[in-house]
């Protein structure tokens, strides 16, 4: 595991220790099951309780049954999932920081108390629906719908690529009150609703260890205190965002760090040419020397963000940055790891392809590489080049 600059010493003894644990928790339950899950293209179910009792549902929110870890142990902990599966690290992504978080902060107090614990244990799985099959990069151009009918809400529309959608028994639409030039907000919908629908995507060829669907809503009416009272607009679904954003930069480097250890095993065992290991060549050590220069600037990064984030002072452009650099970072390291790798790094029998595979959808997942670019031209020049 690649720390260069020996960054663990800015670490507590307890984000260590959440850091140990995780990692134990990986190495032991989730390596040796998700090669074949990958290849399946299913999610193993049976690791959500564990998952849940080592306090990683919601891990860095206060009260309720959650852990109230500190950023960095978060951080961490996203981490070390996604050096086992970006899938993994996924589904706690969106369990914690799309559809916890929201409740968390902008939810009523019935609401927190009714979902928030049991959410936290794992007893009740959500998800998150806000891209659609014609809004993705463009989200607040979302044609779902919610109309008030006197004593409840009705909804109407499609969402599409939503982690967890089979998996739920809440989803956290958002959608627009009134019509389709309406104010967005957030509705908290049971799925066993009359007129919901989860269709599960499949033959897909990344995040295959991971339940991706498309929500389908048809007249499905819900309790007038199903909104969420205390945001309106897109403020709250891209707060959500920035707050998961920030889980990913954290965890892309995982991924980066099992192709890294991976590819150097092989590189001082696999021999060729005059008996000498590949890794003795010029060439490969180049290779080596760029993708730890690069997982090194990643770590130095989300640090730095996590210390920001502490102190209130970490603002979405900053989030764009760190995601934007690191899932770049992450898939070129997973590409030069294939090929260090030769034949064998196609093989399930490694993690690198599998973990490459993943990141080519994280690179574009909430906020594609070249929005975060605008999103940070914006910032430096003043001018939204995306309007």
């Amino acid at each position: 595991m690649p720390d260069f600059f020996d960054l663990s010493r800015h670490f507590s003894a307890e984000e260590r220790a959440i850091q140990s644990t995780v990692r134990a928790f990986v190495d032991a339950r989730v390596m040796p099951v998700v090669g074949d899950c990958f290849e399946k293209g299913t999610f193993p179910k049976e690791l959500i309780p564990e998952i849940a009792k080592l306090g990683l549902l919601g891990c860095n929110l206060q009260g309720y049954g959650c852990a109230g870890l500190s950023e960095i142990g978060y951080g961490l902990a996203m981490q070390e999932l996604e050096r086992g599966d970006s899938g993994i690290r996924s589904f706690a992504s969106v369990q914690g920081s799309l559809v916890m978080y929201p409740i968390h902060a902008f939810g009523s107090d019935a609401q927190k108390e009714r979902y928030l614990p049991k959410m936290a244990k794992g007893e009740i799985i959500g998800c998150f629906g806000l891209t659609e099959p014609d809004h993705g990069s463009n989200p607040s151009g979302m044609r779902t719908t919610a109309i008030d009918d006197g004593d409840s809400w009705v909804l109407n529309g499609t969402k599409r690529w939503i982690t967890n959608g089979n998996l739920a028994e809440v989803a956290l639409v958002w959608a627009k009150v009134g019509g389709v030039d309406g104010v967005v907000h957030g509705f908290l919908v049971p799925t066993g609703a009359k007129g919901f629908e989860a269709r599960e995507i499949h033959k897909k060829m990344s995040l295959r260890a991971s339940v991706t669907s498309e929500l389908i809503l048809e007249d499905v009416r819900v309790p007038k205190d199903a909104i969420l009272p205390g945001v309106k607009g897109m403020k709250g679904p891209l707060s959500c965002l920035t707050a998961a954003r920030f889980g990913i930069a954290w965890g892309v480097i995982g991924a980066a760090q099992a192709c890294f250890d991976s590819a150097l095993d092989y590189a001082k065992n696999r021999v060729q040419f005059a008996g000498k290991p590949i890794a003795s060549h010029q060439i490969v050590q180049a290779k080596f020397a760029e993708m730890l220069t690069q997982i090194t600037s990643s770590q130095l990064m989300v640090l730095e963000a996590s210390r920001l984030k502490a102190s209130g002072l970490l603002r979405p452009p900053h989030v764009s940055m760190i995601k934007r650099h690191n899932v770049r970072a992450a898939l070129e390291i997973a590409r030069t790891c294939r090929d260090i790798l030769g034949g064998n790094g196609i093989t399930l029998e490694y993690p690198v392809m599998r973990h490459m595979c993943n990141l080519e959808t994280v690179y574009t997942y909430e906020g594609t590489h070249d929005i975060h670019t605008l999103i940070l031209g914006q910032d430096v020049t003043g001018i939204a080049a995306y309007e």
